[in-house]
C-alpha cells in the first residue's frame, strides 16, 4: 500500500520585495498602457484585472479624446492608479520636453503623484519607431534638470544604456522589440549585459522592458532574465480577448519574477534521476 502525505507548508518570509522606481512604490510589477483599446469601457476592465498600479498615458492633446469627444481621464480612477505621462509621438527632443511640462501640469491639476515624473520617448523615425539616442540623452539631461523623474525608453544597447543612466535618468527602459511588433525578447543576452552595467554598483537600480511584448510568455521571460518591470500596450490591448490576457499577463509576470528570485537549476546536456539511483528494493507484501 503507497500512503501519500501531503503537508501544507506556510511562507513566513515575503516572496518578493516592493518595486521602487524613484520615489514611487508598488506592488504590482506590471505598468500598461491606456492606448489602442477598442473603447476606453474596455480599457478601464483590462487595467483592474491586471493588477497593475501604474498606467501610461500619451500626454499629446488629440489622444486624450476619443471619436465620442469623451476625455480618457474620465475612465480612469486617480486615486487607485499613478499615471505615468508619457511623450509617445515626439521627434525631436524640444518637442518631447514640451510635452513633458504639459504632462506635468495636467497631472499637477488632478493631484496625481504622478505630476514628478514622465516616460521618455523620442522616436527616430515612423516606419520602426526605434528611439534617437542623441536626442533623448539629450532630453532626458534637460528634463532631470527641471526636477523629473525620467523613465527613458531606448534600444537594447548596453552602452547607450549606460549613457542614459549618466545622465541622470531614474530608469532605462531598453525595448525587448519594435514598440507593438508582439516578437517578444529577440536580444536576451544585450538585455542582459544591460542589466549587468547598470546595476553594477547599484543593484536596486530600476530596469524595464518596455515594447515588444506579444503574450504572457514574453512577460515571463523578460522576468526570468531578472528585469525589475515590464511596461506593455498592445500585447493587451490587441489580444483577441484583452481581459483574458490581462489577467494572462498579470499570472506571467508574477511567475517570471518569482522565477528569477528562486533561481533556475543550471542547463545539462544529460539526465539526472530526480530520486536516488542507490538503495534496495523493499519486498513486496
Amino acid at each position: 500500500m503507497i500512503v501519500i502525505i501531503m503537508v501544507s507548508a506556510q511562507i513566513d518570509t515575503p516572496l518578493d520585495t516592493p518595486l521602487r522606481i524613484g520615489s514611487h512604490v508598488f506592488t504590482s510589477r506590471l505598468i500598461v498602457g491606456t492606448g489602442k483599446y477598442s473603447s476606453f469601457e474596455v480599457m478601464q476592465q483590462a487595467l483592474e484585472l491586471s493588477g497593475t498600479q501604474c498606467i501610461t498615458v500619451a500626454v499629446r492633446r488629440e489622444r486624450l479624446f476619443d471619436q465620442q469627444g469623451r476625455n480618457i481621464l474620465d475612465f480612469i480612477d486617480t486615486k487607485r492608479y499613478t499615471i505615468l505621462p508619457n511623450t509617445a509621438g515626439c521627434f525631436t527632443a524640444e518637442d518631447a520636453v514640451r510635452v513633458a511640462r504639459l504632462g506635468r501640469e495636467i497631472l499637477s491639476q488632478l493631484g496625481n503623484p504622478g505630476a514628478d515624473w514622465v516616460k521618455l520617448e523620442v522616436l527616430g523615425d515612423k516606419k520602426t519607431l526605434l528611439p534617437d539616442p542623441i536626442a533623448t540623452v539629450q532630453a532626458t539631461e534637460i528634463l532631470v534638470k527641471e526636477g523629473f523623474q525620467v523613465l527613458v525608453y531606448t534600444t537594447d544597447d548596453p552602452i547607450v544604456a549606460k549613457r542614459l543612466k549618466d545622465a541622470g535618468a531614474t530608469s532605462v527602459m531598453p525595448a525587448g522589440s519594435p514598440i507593438g511588433s508582439g516578437q517578444g525578447i529577440l536580444n536576451p543576452n544585450n538585455i542582459r549585459i544591460c542589466l549587468e552595467y547598470l546595476k553594477e554598483n547599484d543593484p536596486d537600480y530600476p530596469v524595464i522592458v518596455d515594447a515588444g511584448v506579444g503574450t504572457a510568455s514574453d512577460v515571463t521571460v523578460a522576468f526570468e532574465l531578472g528585469v525589475d518591470g515590464v511596461l506593455l500596450n498592445t500585447g493587451i490591448a490587441h489580444a483577441r480577448d484583452p481581459l483574458r490576457m490581462a489577467v494572462a499577463m498579470r499570472h506571467a509576470a508574477e511567475a517570471g519574477r518569482l522565477a528569477y528570485l528562486a533561481g533556475r537549476i543550471p542547463k545539462k546536456l544529460y539526465a539526472t534521476a530526480s530520486s536516488p539511483m542507490e538503495g534496495t528494493i523493499a519486498p513486496v507484501r
